[in-house]
């Protein structure tokens, strides 16, 4: 099964202020969580900005993804599959 990716939108109180250990801290739980699910999940990055991150996940479905969420404690509060993606070398197709 090929894995398809998604946007999570992850409201966080304050996760713009985080500091590095927190930060490190939570990508430490994350993988963790990661690690006990397999290899239909993976985590790309994430975006961090206010009161929320956003977060690219290659996964099979959105359950695994709520899954996670509901394991590591970060909420999911809204998954958005991505269909295309474009970039400034679209333009000059």
């Amino acid at each position: 099964m090929s894995l398809r990716k998604f946007i999570i939108e992850r409201d966080i109180p304050d996760v713009g202020t985080f500091d590095r250990d927190q930060l490190r801290g939570a990508a430490q739980k994350s993988n963790d969580v990661l690690r006990q699910l397999g290899p239909d999940i993976q985590w790309v990055e994430s975006y961090v900005a206010g009161n929320k991150s956003f977060c690219v996940y290659m996964a099979k479905d959105e359950a695994i993804i709520r899954k996670h969420a509901e394991i590591s404690g970060f909420p999911a509060t809204k998954i958005t599959e991505i269909k295309k993606m474009i970039d400034p070398t679209t333009a000059s197709g």
